[in-house]
């Protein structure tokens, strides 16, 4: 049982160590994929996780956006092409069909998600026809999680419950901002009273979970601007409220350059943002998860924290238990027990994979004992925000305090400055400490340390 602490800001403590450092959806990292790890090495692990007979989870990526966002930091395809959707949406069939024909048919499904891109890019009946795809190859379990990411400019009501009467349950959707001059500057306009409408649409279909999510740090946003972004998103009464830090990374991502850099919020005027909306989704009853993530006391979310059940995957928190992910489309990750998988990430290679009967793998990695035993440590510290010492010691077989003393050495320097606290048996993660959780779980990371040069978002 973990005992929720509240969240506590300092402002000189997060520049002090803001960094940039992976987020630790997986770990390894995607930054340590290999093409040695190719096609033939999915399979055989694909095969060998149905010994284990887990449960599956799986993740569908839709790649498609009709306009650009500016901001964006995802894999995409700027398009308003019907003609490559339905082609993509035959090559997504067939993926399904050969990856599901290497699994155990027994294997239940309690997760899927539809990521992207914008997975209501495609129309309502292809929507269904990939549905019926899924369904036919894989068995949902009748709890199943089944959420979807939507773009609010192009949903509608009919959309919306077509999509719960299907069996989608959770919803997520991009608000981004509020305010009107900082949508026009990223290229995302989307005027406020339409925003109420389609929660009040997606409230009306009886979603049993919502999602918003916001961004801090784009062009002209300022610390009053932003107040009012929270007070309409409270508004709203989202379930679970994600509030990322806007990465400017031109180079890495080319859409970025129409950005005006000089319109762009300064380092304190985001730690001041940062601030207030901790403090204000707080007072309100929106607990801390960790990375971004808020949830209402009663979310399932902020449930499982508390009772030291929650875990973390590529798509991101979860309540469920231990599962194989199996990702489908364009760039999409695997996530088995001992071994990750990435699809090609371009949309030609990807095609021809899929037409010549093959697995559509680009990369991925193999997991050693020692992956596994820190994955343990890093997914715990992320999930938790406390480690069992003697846990860890019983379940891979060792001395904690000697086989880490490197690490717990450099943890020390963490803990003199109040992020944690450094028992006989546990780490435990201070109020202070949880906004910089990356810093402190990196220090597992034998990869992290060994290479330099990798590029990560910052810590805030």
């Amino acid at each position: 049982m973990s005992v929720v602490q509240p969240i506590q800001f300092d402002g000189a403590l997060l520049q002090k160590y803001d960094r940039p450092l992976p987020r630790y959806t997986s770990y390894p990292t995607a930054a340590e994929f290999t093409t040695d790890f190719d096609r033939h090495c999915f399979q055989r692990q694909l095969l060998r996780s149905n010994e284990a007979h887990l449960p599956l989870s799986l993740y569908v990526h839709i790649p498609f956006c009709q306009t650009a966002c500016y901001f964006c930091g995802c894999n995409v395809i700027i398009t308003q092409s019907q003609t490559i959707a339905k082609t993509y949406l035959d090559a997504l069939a067939a993926e399904i069909a050969q990856v599901a024909a290497r699994l155990d048919r027994t294997r239940p499904v309690i997760q899927m998600h539809w990521g992207g891109g914008t997975p209501n890019y495609l129309t309502i009946d292809q929507v269904e026809s990939l549905w019926r795809t899924l369904t036919q190859h894989f068995e949902l379990t009748n709890d199943a999680e089944i959420s979807i990411e939507v773009n609010p400019r192009y949903i509608n009501r009919d959309y919306l419950l077509r999509l719960r009467n299907l069996g989608f349950n959770r919803i997520s959707f991009g608000l981004q901002d509020f305010d009107p001059q900082v949508q026009l500057a990223v290229n995302r306009v989307q005027p406020e009273t339409w925003l109420f409408q389609v929660m009040e649409w997606i409230r009306a279909a009886e979603f049993e979970s919502v999602n918003i999510d916001l961004i801090y740090g784009l062009p002209y946003q300022t610390v009053q601007s932003f107040e009012a972004t929270i007070a309409k998103t409270l508004r709203l009464d989202p379930d679970r409220i994600a509030v990322f830090n806007f990465a400017y990374l031109p180079n890495l991502k080319p859409i970025q350059k129409r950005i005006d850099p000089t319109t762009l919020p300064d380092s304190a005027t985001k730690l001041t943002i940062l601030q207030r909306v901790i403090e204000r989704l707080t007072s309100q009853g929106y607990r801390y998860i960790g990375m971004d993530h808020f949830a209402k006391p009663t979310d399932e979310l902020a449930i499982a924290q508390e009772a030291g059940t929650l875990k973390r995957n590529f798509q991101g928190y979860t309540t469920l238990p231990t599962a194989d992910l199996i990702g489908f489309g364009l760039t999409s990750i695997s996530m088995l027990q001992a071994a990750y998988a990435q699809n090609q990430k371009h949309l030609a290679t990807y095609f021809s994979d899929v037409a010549a009967g093959q697995l559509a793998t680009e990369r991925g990695i193999q997991l050693h004992c020692e992956d596994l035993l820190r994955r343990t440590i890093i997914m715990e510290l992320m999930c938790q925000f406390s480690l069992d010492k003697g846990a860890i010691a019983r379940q891979f077989n060792l001395d904690f305090d000697a086989y880490f003393a490197s690490e717990l050495a450099a943890l020390r320097e963490l803990a003199a400055d109040g992020l944690l606290h450094l028992g006989r048996d546990r780490l435990e993660v201070t109020p202070v400490g949880r906004l910089l959780i990356r810093n402190i779980t990196a220090v597992f990371d034998a990869y992290l340390q060994q290479k330099s040069g990798r590029t990560f978002s910052k810590a805030i």
